[in-house]
């Protein structure tokens, strides 16, 4: 185990507990968006996270949802998301997490997601496989979409293409089993990886939502690409993840709905 995921790990810890002693109690809300929103939590966890970093040494750049600039030089770089499930939080829904992801040579080494809710860690390192508290995790077995479980999410803009983004959720309800949105897609992915779910598809995500579920999914025997089947990046807008086996059918769904949006 290396150093910088036992940082990594203390720092989500520490950023968990905030989050989990501040559950369910009154917040200061703030609008980025009509729906999307940050409270105080948010930006102490972050401040928590990029100070523990930067203490440590190294010159790694920070990219942090609530301070994020543009994409990075190139170089090691840590994705942070301080409150992954925002609004979940702010209503007192506990399901939300705290995501970390430590990149270097373009590939995502270290990953850590914390759901301090649950008292649940899933981690990884490139290599080293994937766990949750410990144990190791790997991907489910279901072979046929049409008996997948799958999960999503909405972006920030969907009360203007609501209509859009419901013929993908509409699409999955013909072809798979079932659809659930619960609201933090580093859970989400991380629930691909522990075979809760078995595929996982959204738009229009950032870096520090999908760096550090991408790793432990892909540790833990999956597969992670755009609607198009091109290999993960964290710039990317689109991102299908799934066990594998049923990454095939799920993404001619969606290449699909591409060409005749």
């Amino acid at each position: 185990m290396s150093a910088r995921l036992v940082l990594a790990r203390n720092l989500a810890l520490d950023a968990g507990k905030l989050i989990r002693n501040a559950l369910g109690r009154a917040q200061n809300v703030e609008r980025k968006s009509p729906v999307n929103l940050v409270t105080e939590i948010d930006r102490a966890c972050e401040r928590l996270i990029i100070d523990g970093i930067r203490a440590a040494g190294g010159s790694a750049a920070i990219v942090a949802e609530e301070s994020a600039g543009g994409r990075p030089p190139d170089g090691p770089c840590w994705y942070v998301d301080p409150l992954d499930g925002t609004t979940n939080f702010v209503h007192g829904f506990p399901h939300c997490s705290v995501s970390i992801a430590y990149v270097d040579e373009g590939r995502v080494q270290t990953a850590v997601v914390h759901d301090p809710c649950k008292n649940e860690t899933f981690e990884a390192e490139r290599g080293g496989g994937a766990h949750l508290n410990g144990q190791p995790l790997h991907v489910s077995r279901t072979s046929q979409l049409s008996e997948a479980l799958l999960v999503t999410g909405f972006p920030y803009d969907r009360r203007e293409r609501s209509s859009f983004y419901l013929r993908y959720f509409e699409a999955f309800m013909h072809a798979a089993q079932d659809v659930r949105r619960l609201g933090s897609a580093a859970l989400d992915l991380c629930y691909v990886a522990a075979g809760r779910f078995d595929g996982f598809w959204e738009w229009k995500l950032h870096p520090w939502d999908t760096a550090a579920g991408f790793l432990i999914v892909e540790e833990a025997g999956g597969t992670v690409t755009d609607f198009n089947g091109a290999a993960y990046d964290a710039w990317l807008p689109r991102i299908l993840a799934t066990n594998g086996l049923i990454h095939e059918p799920a993404r001619d769904v969606l290449i699909d709905l591409l060409r005749n949006p």
